[in-house]
């Protein structure tokens, strides 16, 4: 599920898509974009050498297209092929992702000069087993890439790892606030107190005329979804602001849907082809 720092320009956007699609064996499943993060996120599956040769690919194209130095977007990044996860959906195992993920960063450095990060199951040092710290030791210039060196001069560096699905999804709110929904993104995620395998930040998006708490959670099983949004519904309501919808970014498994069956998430963008076993299973129906 490869994450690229680019989501305004549709051309590049579109050849990232095709590179992606274009390698037997892998199918592309999703793109999603935001102009307001500026970033677009592919979703492919596949043989586990297919999905590795399709995520290449793309980011041979986002090498070559998108310039870091001129990048500006809501979302924090490190490199023009940001984030790169390998992720277990069937018949593989996390380890064996992790496997493959350590051999695309040495790729990457090999035939792109791009250094990387590794992150979660496939990192090298416990500093970097959580993206989030990953970037903030990044940021501060106290983390040396785990392959290869300095940055590339256009392309920054990337973060590649393998961990479970994650639901990567927005809450947007009726208000221009951004204090009000960094507030929000702190009283909810797990590393200030809130709830469990909740990641998030607050973003405004200027486009919108909106602000955003912009969540990654990590295990649906340990919190539903409809728990993450009922508790951003009700640190809204202690200030006034309405909730304007949840927006889905990339695919969502069956089974977090189940899991919050009953709840109204306000869903803005949620269709059947977004759920990662209606998509998959589509794969080998014939038209």
């Amino acid at each position: 599920m490869p994450n690229f720092s680019e989501g305004r320009d549709d051309a590049v956007i579109a050849e990232l898509a095709r590179a992606a699609a274009s390698v037997p064996g892998a199918a592309l499943l999703d793109k999603t974009s935001d102009a307001d993060h500026n970033r677009t996120v592919l979703t492919i599956a596949g043989r586990p050498d297919a999905v590795a040769e399709a995520a290449l690919a793309a980011v041979r194209v986002a090498v070559a297209r998108i310039d870091l130095t001129r990048h500006t977007g809501v979302h924090p990044r490190l490199g023009a092929a940001d984030v790169i996860p390998f992720v277990p959906v069937r018949g593989i195992t996390l380890e064996h992702c992790a496997e493959l993920a350590r051999g695309f960063g040495q790729r990457l450095w090999d035939e792109l000069r791009v250094p990387v990060c590794l992150y979660e199951a496939a990192a090298r040092r416990p500093e970097c087993a959580r993206l989030e710290n990953v970037r903030k030791l990044a940021a501060a210039g106290s983390l040396a890439p785990d392959i290869g060196n300095a940055r590339h001069p256009s392309a920054g560096a990337s973060v590649v790892g393998a961990r479970k699905f994650l639901v990567a999804w927005n809450i947007n709110l009726e208000s221009r606030d951004l204090a009000a929904a960094r507030e929000i993104a702190r009283a909810i995620r797990e590393s200030s107190g809130g709830l469990p395998a909740v990641k998030a930040l607050g973003f405004a998006l200027e486009s919108r005329g909106e602000v955003q708490v912009s969540i990654n959670l990590v295990d649906f099983e340990k919190t539903p979804l409809h728990v993450v949004f009922h508790a951003v519904e009700r640190e809204c309501r202690g200030r006034g602001i309405g909730v304007a919808g949840s927006e889905l970014i990339g695919m969502i498994p069956a089974a977090a849907l189940r899991a919050s069956d009953g709840h109204d998430l306000r869903w803005l963008n949620l269709r059947p082809d977004l759920v990662l076993e209606n998509r998959l299973a589509s794969l080998h129906t014939p038209a």
